[in-house]
């Protein structure tokens, strides 16, 4: 089962909307707890969770999303499609946003974007393979 798809059976609504950070808090220290270790390091993969693809090409949640998620648990920006032509500026804010919630929180946060060649901002994602899911840029 995806982690959207607890989330949604957790909080009746669809992932991304009120309540997912709550419950996504609930599983990080749910797990915590389990594990015993200090950060959970929930992985919200956009493009390798089917259910996360859909909710994100619905505009369910976007990238602004994910950091919020990242403090309470999530790893930050996982497998997250930007447009082909994202600048070297574009690139720079969202690593200087990754660094700010690191810093911030004394937490661990990753980014994994992907540009896809090609694309634009609302184009849709065409991958052949097995382990992504399209999705919308």
């Amino acid at each position: 089962m995806s982690i959207a798809a607890a989330v949604e059976a957790y909080t009746g609504e669809k992932f991304g909307s009120e309540g997912t950070l709550t419950a996504l808090r609930l599983v990080a220290d749910a797990v915590q707890a389990v594990e015993q270790i200090t950060n959970t390091g929930l992985t919200l993969s956009v493009l390798e969770d089917q259910l996360l693809a859909q909710r994100w090409a619905e505009s369910a949640f976007n990238r602004d999303s994910l950091f919020a998620y990242s403090a309470v648990g999530c790893t930050g920006l996982d497998t997250v499609p930007l447009a082909g032509d994202a600048t070297a500026g574009q690139l720079k804010r969202i690593l200087s946003d990754v660094a700010a919630l690191a810093t911030k929180c004394n937490i661990p946060v990753m980014a994994r974007v992907l540009p896809i060649a090609g694309k634009k901002a609302g184009d849709a994602t065409s991958f052949k393979s097995t382990y992504l899911f399209d999705t919308m840029i």
